[in-house]
């Protein structure tokens, strides 16, 4: 009994649950109490009032403001079923053909990941504009509104659904095709009753994930949405231009619709249907058929084309004087001089990226670590896991208008924030928190859990073991995250929209701004600065994976010669 009592005090760490408690307070603070806030403001009047669903009433009963709830939710479900098909079919050409160049055309798909949304329709103004490239050569297309927006959103929302049937199609069982040739199926049957039933959980996923994506940008449809509104240029019109913060708190809780129901779709596609690849499946062995590979070679070259000409319309914009007048080269674009912020928005977007990337790395690795090898405070742990998974149901600009509700308040304490570049470090942490969250609590799960017994027993210190064997063994899932966040930070623009101090523009934003004042060059140049820092992020954790993977299998040959 004596030993029991002495191993329960070994165990108590109390440094431990005083970290759990003030990273979960932390947490708390910067995701729920702005939330709240927000919710209380869309039932309040002007002077702070209970208005019930007054405000609701109000903007339903104005009619341009009722249209654009139909617009978006028409322009999010046109989107979500292209990007669907064609993120099915680039990644069944990626995966079940036997197309070349399937290296370049994986990278290509993920091109838009790397700039903001804003880019998407600056490229297809520069392309399709009245004076765009393609429009000198006959291809006119109306670019300013529905289309436009349409266009913008299926390539922000095409490597989301790629990403996912990528995955999804990886795994498959040969045997159940073998059967189908034996009983002489043909290629549309099989694609019908076995390819189709493997990834229709992954299909539906698809069509919720790019419905909420396009219902909730902002920075496509700024740009290039002309007088055809939606729901997020609706809120920043009503913040931004007429300081309506109720109405804007209305209208973030109706951006905020879509995004809970994914979420909840998503959660329950998850937990209840499983497909798992029996231990005796045998891999699938794609034949040759050469009509196929020519039709989805096609395909992936079309997709990979138009993305490479939206980049080379921007290179050319930024590298010419005065396109289409004036076509003389130069770098006179890149100085930024008539734009207000200049080249150091790009620093300040660097500055605000890097601290994110640090001190979300930091604060995520630290949490997940308690959550995952703690012993202590177990209901903080399911709080903390349960809070982990919120943030991806949370569109940027309400994010960022709760920021301004709770931290721009004179009695919150941490009213100091509001600002400063905390803050934009702070609305990044929470916007993008989750797949970090995954990303770090996966890596952690596969570590053994005996180093932690062990360490208990020899009375080594939980730092110790923290430092010296969870942070090496996980040093890939952390150098993730850190490009996770890096890249996602230099690209946002809904999250901080609100935020920004006047002194402290971001590149994102000052895109906005240039396209406002019609510099389209300067914001061409600004957007291709932002692809290049974010392929170097990228590329820098590419090669360094590349070595990790080569060191790890020559570590493995040794230990089988052994």
């Amino acid at each position: 009994m004596m030993l029991n009592n002495k191993q329960k005090l070994q165990i108590k760490n109390p440094s431990q649950s005083i970290l759990m408690l003030v990273l979960t307070f932390t947490f708390f603070t910067g995701m729920v109490l702005p939330l709240f806030t927000l919710f209380i403001k869309a039932f309040q009047n002007s002077d702070g009032g209970f208005a019930g669903f007054g405000n609701y009433l109000k903007y339903f009963s104005q009619p341009a403001l009722s249209y654009s709830v139909i617009n978006t939710i028409n322009v999010s479900f046109i989107t979500s079923v292209i990007s669907t098909v064609l993120g099915f079919a680039y990644a069944y050409a990626l995966r079940r053909t036997n197309i070349k160049l399937k290296k370049i055309f994986r990278y290509a798909a993920l091109f838009p990941i790397f700039v903001p949304t804003v880019v998407h329709g600056i490229g297809l103004i520069v392309l399709f504009g009245k004076q765009g490239i393609l429009t000198q050569l006959g291809f006119f297309i109306e670019i300013y509104g529905k289309t436009g927006i349409i266009l913008s959103e299926i390539i922000y929302t095409f490597p989301q659904s790629f990403l996912m049937f990528y995955v999804a199609l990886h795994y498959a069982d040969g045997r159940l095709y073998e059967v189908a040739d034996s009983m002489g199926c043909n290629a549309l049957v099989k694609f019908l009753r076995i390819t189709l039933p493997e990834v229709k959980y992954t299909l539906i996923n698809s069509l919720f994930v790019c419905f909420t994506l396009s219902f909730t940008d902002f920075g496509a449809p700024k740009v290039i949405g002309g007088s055809f509104n939606v729901l997020a240029t609706d809120l920043y019109k009503q913040v931004a231009g007429q300081f309506n913060f109720n109405m804007g708190a209305v209208v973030s809780t109706l951006l905020l619709i879509p995004a809970l129901l994914t979420f909840a779709a998503d959660r329950a596609l998850n937990s209840g249907n499983f497909s798992e690849i029996s231990s005796k499946a045998i891999k699938l062995k794609i034949k040759d058929n050469k009509l196929r590979d020519a039709m989805f070679f096609t395909v992936c070259f079309l997709i990979f084309s138009f993305f490479l000409l939206i980049i080379g319309a921007l290179t050319l914009d930024a590298l010419m004087k005065y396109y289409p007048y004036e076509r003389s080269f130069t770098f006179g674009h890149f100085k930024f001089s008539q734009s207000t912020g200049g080249i150091q928005s790009f620093v300040n977007s660097i500055v605000m990226s890097l601290l994110t990337a640090v001190f979300g790395t930091i604060f995520i690795f630290v949490y997940s670590y308690l959550i995952e090898k703690g012993k202590e405070m177990r209901t903080l742990k399911k709080i903390g896991r349960l809070l982990s998974v919120v943030p991806i149901a949370l569109p940027g600009m309400v994010i960022g208008l709760s920021f301004i509700f709770f931290f721009n308040s004179r009695e919150n304490p941490l009213n100091f924030i509001y600002g400063t570049v905390v803050i934009l470090v702070l609305a990044n942490i929470v916007h993008f928190y989750s797949v970090p969250y995954v990303t770090a609590a996966g890596a952690l799960r596969k570590l053994d859990k005996e180093f932690e017994s062990i360490a208990e027993s020899m009375r080594i210190p939980g730092w110790k073991v923290f430092l010296k064997v969870s942070v090496p063994m996980s040093f890939p899932a952390i150098l993730e995250i850190f490009m996770f966040y890096f890249v996602n930070s230099m690209v946002t623009v809904s999250a901080v929209v609100f935020l920004y101090p006047a002194d402290f523009k971001i590149a994102s934003v000052a895109i906005t701004h240039m396209e406002e004042a019609g510099d389209i060059a300067q914001a061409a140049a600004m957007s291709l600065l932002i692809l290049l820092v974010n392929l170097i992020i990228r590329g820098s954790y590419e090669i360094y994976m590349f070595f990790n993977r080569k060191h790890q299998k020559k570590m493995e040959e040794v230990m089988l010669d052994d």
